[in-house]
């Protein structure tokens, strides 16, 4: 495993792995791009980022088959595909949780929403963007550099004390413009402040196996 990235091995295997992490990134931003547009009241570009994403995920879910059929007929070691299994299977969580997200945007576009509270939003939303990066860095220093793996997966958890706070705050938000918004509305708006939680979650769990990894391979 510590040649992953480190080496940049043009296999099938890494080149799909590399594939997958990319594209969980770009889900997080797809969802930034979809929230920054439903602020502005441009539905259409909201929708696009939406049918985009879709189509990454859709990609994501097939690469992950993919990389798990290989690794059954591959000669890798049972701790390195161990490894790898854990961390597309957390990757692939990450993306799930970010489609649900963009399933509530969606929805919102066409009711009334404060626009303090896709404000607060499109906040949490830069906030998972630097998380995923980070996280990328992190995945890419394993092979190179541990003590950087290790020092950037800290990180992360400072990232998540942020969107801890945000969520928070779009709770009491939520609360506050309880009386003027409808319930269902309410639902669709819970339901997008809690799947942008579980992504900072994600990540930050993922976080935590790269911190396992540069512990375990630093061992004797």
């Amino acid at each position: 495993m510590e040649r992953w990235f480190a080496n940049r091995r043009k296999s099938k295997l890494f080149e799909m792995a590399d594939r997958q992490m990319t594209l969980a990134i770009d889900t997080v931003i797809e969802l930034q791009k979809s929230i920054t547009a439903a602020l502005k009241g441009n539905k259409q570009s909201a929708k696009s980022s939406f049918e985009k994403l879709s189509t990454i995920e859709h990609e994501i879910d097939e690469l992950r088959r993919m990389i798990f059929e290989e690794l059954t007929r591959g000669s890798l070691r049972s701790k390195d595909r161990e490894d790898i299994m854990h961390l597309v299977k957390r990757l692939d969580q990450m993306a799930d949780h970010v489609k649900d997200a963009s399933r509530a945007v969606v929805l919102l576009l066409e009711v009334i929403v404060p626009k303090d509270m896709w404000k607060q939003f499109s906040e949490t939303a830069k906030e998972l963007v630097v998380c995923a990066t980070t996280l990328r860095k992190a995945i890419e220093q394993l092979g190179v550099n541990p003590e950087k793996a290790m020092d950037l997966a800290k990180q992360i958890d400072q990232i998540e004390g942020k969107v801890d706070e945000h969520y928070l705050i779009s709770k009491g938000m939520l609360l506050q413009y309880s009386k003027e918004t409808d319930a269902a509305t309410i639902l669709i708006l819970k339901d997008l402040i809690e799947e942008m939680e579980h992504v900072a979650d994600a990540c930050d769990d993922t976080a935590d196996y790269v911190r396992i990894l540069t512990v375990s391979r630093e061992s004797p």
